[in-house]
């Protein structure tokens, strides 16, 4: 299979947009150099001016949300960001909106809830020229919480954390599918997810696990290189060496039971192969295509 010629970052959440409190975070980075939104304009804008989307369709309060996201972006000198305010499927199709998707060079999915933003996009027109857009040209998917959660072809729909280590107790659901084979937990340290990624990859042995903390991301390139971006840790989890694992076993309700669960901790720059499972551990140089 061919490699895509797009790029993905999946946030993890709760990314620095300029404000003055966000200063004051441990570990903060440069928001008008290192920052995640500075990261999504740079490569975005790497063969043309940067036109970027807001799809607010996971958010409840999607209007709110775009404006945060157009004040965030004028601070770094960009004036013309879209929103496209999808709140159904027949508004995902119009003639409107795929017109809007076929001017821009990068689509960044807000946070809310993945089902709500799987169930209006998935299966539509919309979705399929994204994807095609994504294999075939120099176009930026970004993705922060739900719209990080949903990239791989299976996505955490849910589940409470405190009770992530009972068999049943965390919902797995068909992502996007702009990734195989992987899946994205969210805000993973901030609300402690580690228990719910364990459990979906003890479910799936055959997928990685990304783990990606607040303010914290990975920017993905030929669909298998991760490179880790802003100021905290993305945690990498491996089944492929799983040697022993209770989950078809047990009753639902039961706690879990899983050996050799390989951990890897990155950090900003740090690289992984999905291909190889290799910590590659220094950057990446991008490439043109």
């Amino acid at each position: 299979m061919q490699s895509p010629k797009g790029y993905l970052i999946a946030i993890g959440g709760a990314e620095d947009k300029g404000s003055e409190a966000e200063k004051e975070r441990q570990n903060s980075l440069d928001f008008f150099k290192e920052g995640i939104l500075q990261q999504i304009v740079d490569l975005a804008g790497k063969k043309s001016t940067p036109k970027i989307e807001v799809v607010t369709t996971a958010s409840s309060i999607p209007d709110e949300v775009a404006q945060i996201y157009k004040k965030a972006f004028k601070k770094l000198g960009l004036v013309d960001i879209g929103h496209l305010k999808i709140t159904n499927r027949e508004e995902a199709d119009s003639k409107k909106t795929l017109e809007r998707l076929e001017k821009c060079n990068c689509i960044l999915f807000s946070g809310g809830d993945q089902l709500r933003l799987c169930s209006i996009v998935g299966g539509t027109e919309f979705l399929d020229i994204l994807r095609e857009r994504f294999e075939k040209e120099h176009f930026v998917i970004a993705g922060t919480s739900a719209g990080a959660a949903c990239m791989g072809n299976t996505m955490i729909a849910g589940g409470e954390e405190s009770k992530a280590y009972l068999k049943g107790r965390v919902e797995l659901s068909i992502g996007l599918s702009f990734l195989r084979d992987v899946i994205i937990d969210t805000h993973f340290d901030a609300r402690g997810r580690f228990g719910r990624l364990a459990q979906a990859i003890a479910a799936q042995p055959g997928a990685i696990g990304i783990g990606l903390d607040e303010d914290t991301g990975i920017v993905i390139e030929k669909g298998r290189m991760l490179r880790a971006i802003g100021s905290s840790s993305v945690v990498i989890v491996d089944g492929s060496s799983i040697s022993h694992n209770n989950i078809a076993d047990i009753k639902s309700g039961m706690p879990i039971s899983i050996s050799s669960l390989e951990v890897s901790i990155m950090t900003n720059s740090d690289v992984y192969d999905i291909d190889t499972r290799e910590f590659v551990g220094v950057k990446f140089n991008h490439h043109e295509n």
